[in-house]
């Protein structure tokens, strides 16, 4: 798998740009907010169908701007992805268009045909920022190798949204419980395919190493349901199912968000993080989609490494088509010698 070029169009602070990649190793050089981040949040979004670091996707869409879009060239393979409002040109629009070789298609056909890990700063938050960053990270891995995850996530996601409001209307005594019957047999479906999937990437995850994840997961089913259902509408919200997973790290039996070092937490990440390339690598080929590894992105990472672990980062660069941004000229000395370089 090579990703050949990236085409974007009013995208983040790009009126419209072009970049060609070198198969192996191309570095972005650039002053901080030149939009060396922007564009691998635009590879991400072809490899996920998401951003991962917006809350809405729209924001990506540049200022006063109708559309955004994305083109990747991989192999063979054209990816676009369109962005809207909601409304182009004053007509109603989807918020979100997927094109596979100029062909529309679903967002569960779309994503997958690009995989990629992508290390950056914000990372180094998910030993102690909220569960919601975890379980968006889980999702972010998952649903590039598992086709049944993303069908059954979209699922549970909208049946999540509809039991939701269902509850709100209980609440307000404008219908019956008896109406939760449907949602809640497609939440226990779709919820426990999701359960299952992140609890097998989490054993991957545990395999032979001083760092570990708990799964603190949240199953959801009938029992549970009705046991949270007095509960359920005075909340008017779900209260049990994966949208409220979480995991925690360890090292030695010790909870690294409340008890590690800076640098224990920093390392556990790099741990997590390598072993996600060898997780979406082994899957794939068991999938049969080939031998080929995922992309590896580096956004701005040697800033926050030390001497030793950059020196772990930069012995995986060789091994898959790497991308490389920084603010940093230096880091040349660093990188292979026959890195490509893009200046913004």
């Amino acid at each position: 798998m090579i990703l050949q070029s990236l085409s974007l169009a009013n995208f983040r602070y790009y009126g419209k740009r072009a970049f060609q990649f070198s198969p192996q190793t191309t570095l972005i050089i650039g002053p901080n907010a030149s939009g060396k981040t922007n564009i691998l949040e635009a590879i991400m979004f072809c490899a996920t169908g998401k951003s991962f670091r917006a809350d809405a996707d729209r924001e990506a869409i540049a200022w006063d701007q109708d559309i955004a879009r994305v083109k990747t060239q991989i192999d063979t393979t054209s990816l676009e992805l369109m962005l809207t409002h909601g409304e182009v040109q004053r007509q109603k629009a989807p918020l979100k268009k997927y094109l596979v070789n100029g062909v529309a298609r679903r967002m569960v056909d779309f994503v997958g045909n690009l995989r990629a890990v992508l290390f950056w700063p914000e990372h180094l938050e998910l030993v102690t920022d909220s569960p919601s960053l975890r379980r968006r990270y889980l999702d972010s891995v998952l649903v590039q190798i598992d086709r049944e995850y993303r069908r059954n996530l979209q699922s549970y996601e909208r049946g999540l949204r509809q039991r939701n409001s269902l509850l709100d209307r209980i609440n307000e005594g404008l219908a019956s419980r008896s109406q939760l019957l449907f949602w809640d047999q497609l939440l226990i479906a779709s919820g426990g395919y999701l359960t299952d999937a992140r609890g097998g990437f989490i054993d991957f995850i545990n395999k032979n190493t001083d760092f570990s994840l708990k799964y603190d997961k949240s199953v959801i089913s009938q029992n549970r349901l009705e046991q949270y259902a007095e509960e359920e509408v005075a909340a008017k919200a779900t209260l049990v199912g994966p949208h409220r997973d979480d995991f925690i790290m360890y090292k030695n039996g010790r909870e690294l968000g409340k008890f590690g070092s800076r640098g224990e937490q920093r390392l556990a990440i790099l741990w997590l993080k390598l072993a996600e390339l060898e997780f979406i690598t082994e899957r794939s080929r068991e999938a049969g989609s080939g031998s080929a590894r995922p992309i590896l992105l580096l956004d701005d990472i040697f800033s926050e490494l030390d001497r030793d672990h950059r020196k772990i980062v930069v012995g995986l660069i060789g091994k898959q088509q790497t991308i490389i941004t920084s603010a940093d000229r230096d880091i040349m000395s660093t990188v292979p010698k026959d890195v490509k370089v893009i200046e913004l």
